[in-house]
Formats: C-alpha cells, structure tokens, sequence
C-alpha cells in the first residue's frame, strides 16, 4: 500500500509538473582582449581583458487559452527579470522596464536608449494595432499597421516629450535620457509592383519630415533612389551572390553644412569564416561599432567564436564566445 501510495503521488507531481509549461535555459561566456568605445564616447583606459557571463532561464506556461512567460536574467552583474508577455488569441500584452524599443531617444554617446515600460498588440485580418507607454513620464506610442497583397499603409503617434524636464531624466527612466523627444503623427504607405518597391510617409510636424524612396530588383541586384523633406537625394545599389554581399549608397545636395555621405559595406562567408567590412563618412569621429570604418573577422568552432574587429580610431577588440 505505502508503495502505490508513493508512486501515486509520484505521477502527480510529475502531471503537475508538465502541465506548468516548458523551461529552458541559454547563455554565453565571453572573455575579451582590446578596447571598444560607443557612438561619441571613446573607450576608456587601455587594452585589458574583460570577462562576460550570462544565463538566460525562460518558462512559458500554455495549458489553457491564455500562454505567459518570462525570462530571469543572469550575469556577471546581477540577476533581473527580463521581459514578461502574456498572451490570447490575437491579443499580447509585454512587460520589460525601460526596454521597450518604440520609445528611445539619444543618450550622452548618441546612441538611443529605450524606456518604454509595456505594450500592448493586437494582429488579425491584416491589421496590427500596438500601443507602448513609458509608466514613468506617460510617454506613449501607437503604431497601426494594414496590409492587403501589395499594398501596406502605416499609422504612428508618437509623444516623446515627457521624457525628460530640466535637462534630467524623469524619474525610473534611465539616467541617460536628458532631453525629451518630439510629438508627431507619421503616415507611410509601401506599394510593391513587379521588381519595384515605391515608399512614402511624413509627419505633421510644424516642420515636417517626409520620405520617398523607389527600389528597384533585378536578379541579385537591388538599386534604389530616395529623397527627403531636405532635398537631398540618395542612390544606393546592393548585391548578393552567394557567400558575397556588397552595398553602397551615395548622398547628394544635402543642405549647407551637413556632408554627402558615403556608405559602403561588404560581408564574406566561407563555411566557418566571415569577413566584413565597413565605412561610413557621416560617422566621422565616432568609435566602436559606430565609427566611420569597421573591420571585423569572426570563425566559429563548434560552440566557440574567435572574432576580431577594429576601427579607424585605433580600436581593437578580440574575444572568444561560448554558447549554449
């Protein structure tokens, strides 16, 4: 009896256990060798090696009509949870504290950083509705999206400008957020007809913001012209064959005091090799990944990468990766 009793309660536990859902775990460790800046902020200190470990364990839990998961983020700083969704039928509501990327604006290296706290989306029928807000500032964004064969017509709301008063962060937002951003309303629409892609959208800005761009197919390459509310004019071509990808873009009639740009890129990959490289004339005095010229190579070995890059400011970074 006492053993029926234990493998009774045995399979109960174990039912119990698979009806909570699937658990799985992931993660990285890195050590690093160089010395990387970011967007307008140079590295700090000389070359020296970094180490870096993460463990991301993700549940989801789908018995019923209603799906929920979540992530605990682990690494060498600490644990934090990571983003929360809860999901039915067409509808999704997402918690991430600050790391929602429909609200972003530039911190003090000139890239942007998010703080949007929860969105709200729903997709059926060709329709796709989200909404996000920032719970600290009451920031928020509506995106509205429909799609029907070749035609695809957007909607944005965007209020940008609680983010920030007297030049400091409003607070539970990041530190880096010290400017609020802009109140707009953009319209695009996107028409796609043979090897032709024809895109526009504006605002309704006091001073409007508007693009236009028309992108051309054929066989492996891509060949498109755009212009904006500035009156400049691009063209750029891209072109893939295999292990190759090439691109470039040119910037004409920009307004006074702002430079033509010239964008170029490249990306090689032959089996476990790749090779890439990349300049860009508007990221002039930049560093790390930003910076107007980057190199980098990168082999894997089973779960291990061996990579490389530098920059044009005498910045170098190497570093191998396991991950699981």
């Amino acid at each position: 009896m006492k053993k029926v009793l234990l493998t009774t309660t045995a399979m109960a536990f174990a039912a119990s256990m698979a009806s909570a859902g699937d658990m799985s775990m992931s993660g990285s460790v890195k050590l690093t060798y160089g010395s990387f800046g970011t967007g307008t902020v140079a590295a700090t200190g000389g070359d020296d090696f970094t180490s870096e470990a993460d463990l991301d364990v993700a549940a989801t839990s789908a018995g019923g009509n209603i799906t929920m998961s979540g992530t605990l983020e682990i690494d060498e700083v600490g644990t934090a949870a990571g983003p929360v969704s809860i999901s039915t039928g067409a509808l999704t509501f997402t918690y991430d504290n600050n790391d929602i990327g429909a609200l972003a604006l530039a911190g003090p290296d000139g890239e942007d950083d998010n703080y949007g706290d929860y969105s709200v989306a729903f997709a059926a029928g060709g329709i796709g509705v989200t909404y996000v807000k920032d719970q600290d500032s009451s920031d928020n964004s509506m995106a509205v999206t429909y799609t029907a064969g070749a035609l695809s017509l957007s909607m944005t709301a965007l209020d940008e400008t609680g983010a920030a008063t007297g030049g400091a962060a409003v607070a539970g937002n990041p530190t880096t957020i010290t400017a609020a951003g802009k109140k707009k309303t953009t319209i695009g629409a996107t028409y796609v007809t043979g090897p032709y892609t024809i895109a526009m959208s504006g605002d309704d800005q006091a001073t409007q913001e508007w693009d236009a761009s028309v992108a051309m197919k054929n066989g492996d390459t891509t060949i498109t012209v755009a212009a904006d509310e500035t009156e400049m004019m691009s063209v750029g071509i891209g072109y893939t064959n295999g292990a190759l990808t090439v691109s470039a873009r040119q910037e004409f009639n920009n307004k006074a005091g702002v430079e033509d740009e010239t964008e170029i890129s490249l990306s090689y990959t032959d089996g476990a090799l790749t090779f890439g490289a990349a300049m860009d004339s508007g990221d002039t005095g930049k560093y790390g990944d930003e910076a107007e010229l980057v190199i980098n190579a990168a082999y894997v070995d089973g779960d291990v990468t061996v990579a490389a890059k530098g920059t044009d400011q005498d910045e170098m970074e190497v570093s191998v990766t396991f991950a699981f």
